[in-house]
């Protein structure tokens, strides 16, 4: 799917829906399936489950360490999440039940963004798709226990 501001890649995971919102609403695991190396560590040791309105601090890299603290702003449990931190822009997972699993939908979104022109400036748009495609496979690995495969999403 992809819109004037978002992009989105899905995958079907052989899992349920419950057991793939449960690693998404952990924020200590974000750094585990992380596809585009930026996202280090949970700045709090043992997060509660995110919920709506939950803040959540990430230590994260981009050429540059630094620290961000994002917002729950969409959520149903199993179904649901999406966050956000100061730039407006926002993360969201889309969980729905399929033959043989759930289907993942990950969405980059920048309609909500401050200032989306210097998102599009910075290329952003294009480079994210590549990285939630390894997301995606290694969400797969780690609720499947499974070996990541980073190759193009099979939806």
């Amino acid at each position: 799917m992809s819109s004037s501001r978002t992009v989105s890649v899905s995958r079907v995971i052989s899992a349920d829906p419950a057991a793939i919102f449960a690693v998404l609403a952990d924020a200590s695991k974000h750094p585990l399936i992380d596809g585009s190396g930026s996202v280090q560590s949970a700045r709090d040791a043992e997060p509660e489950p995110l919920r709506l309105g939950t803040r959540f601090g990430m230590e994260m890299k981009i050429v540059v360490p630094y620290r961000i603290t994002n917002e729950v702003v969409e959520f149903e449990q199993d179904r649901l999440i999406a966050w956000r931190h100061f730039g407006g822009h926002r993360w969201r997972y889309e969980l729905e039940p399929v033959d043989g699993g759930t289907e993942v939908t990950e969405t980059f979104d920048w309609s909500t963004a401050r200032i989306p022109q210097a998102i599009e400036l910075a290329g952003y748009p294009r480079k994210h798709p590549p990285a939630m495609e390894r997301t995606l496979a290694r969400l797969d690995a780690l609720v499947t226990g499974g070996t990541p495969d980073e190759g193009p999403s099979p939806t």
